[in-house]
C-alpha cells in the first residue's frame, strides 16, 4: 500500500514539449487528450484521497490513480520530438543493455513483445535493480493497469503506455503500429539520465 502519513499532493501533471510536438507518431489531439483529460483525472482522484487516508487504505483505487499519475509523468519525459530522437542510447545505458540481452536489438524486440502482449490495458517497463548483484540488473516488467506487478524498489527508466486510451485515436486497433512508431520518438537522454542518477 501506498504510504499516506505525510504524504503531499501530487503537482498538476505538465508535458516537456507542446502538444504537436510528438507528429506524426502522436497527434496533437491525441496527446491532449491524454494528457489534460486522463492523467488530469488519475492525479486528481490520488490528491482526493490523499485528504481521507483511513478510506484510500480501503479502496485499491488509490494505487491505481497514484501509480496512473507515477507513470504518466515518466512516459511523458520518455518521449521526445522524432526530428531530434536518437535511434538507440549510449555508453553506460547501452552496455548495460547489450550485456543484459545480448544486443540493442534484441532488447527492443523483447520490449515490443512486452507492450505487445499486454492483456487489456496496462504498460511496458524497462526497470533497474540496483541492489542485484554488483552492477545491478536491468528487466522488462509488465504492468497491468497501473499498478500490478509495480515495486518500490524498481528504477524504472523506460515505460510505454498500451492503455487504449494511449493509441486508439490515431492507430485505432493497431497497437502493434502504435509500438513500431512509439520507437521514434523515444527520448534516450531522459533514459540514461534516469539510469545514472
Amino acid at each position: 500500500m501506498w504510504l499516506l502519513k505525510n504524504m503531499e499532493k501530487f503537482h498538476e501533471p505538465k508535458i516537456p514539449y507542446g502538444y504537436k510536438d510528438l507528429e506524426p507518431v502522436i497527434s496533437e489531439q491525441l496527446l491532449t487528450l491524454h494528457h489534460s483529460k486522463h492523467h488530469v483525472a488519475y492525479t486528481n482522484a490520488a490528491n482526493a484521497l490523499i485528504d481521507k487516508p483511513a478510506e484510500a487504505r480501503d479502496k485499491k483505487s488509490f494505487s491505481f490513480n497514484v501509480g496512473g499519475h507515477i507513470l504518466h509523468e515518466i512516459f511523458w519525459k520518455n518521449m521526445i520530438s522524432p526530428k531530434v530522437a536518437k535511434v538507440k542510447p549510449s555508453g553506460e545505458l547501452l552496455e548495460a543493455i547489450e550485456k543484459e540481452f545480448g544486443s540493442f536489438d534484441r532488447f527492443k524486440k523483447e520490449f515490443s513483445e512486452t507492450a505487445k502482449s499486454v492483456e487489456g490495458s496496462g504498460w511496458a517497463l524497462l526497470v533497474f535493480f540496483k541492489d542485484h548483484g554488483e552492477t545491478g540488473a536491468l528487466s522488462i516488467v509488465q504492468i497491468e493497469k497501473h499498478n500490478v506487478n509495480l515495486y518500490p524498489e524498481q528504477k524504472i527508466l523506460l515505460c510505454l503506455d498500451v492503455w487504449e486510451h494511449a493509441y486508439y485515436l490515431d492507430y485505432k486497433n493497431d497497437r502493434v503500429k502504435y509500438i513500431e512508431n512509439w520507437w521514434n520518438i523515444v527520448n534516450w537522454d531522459d533514459v540514461e539520465k534516469r539510469y545514472n542518477d
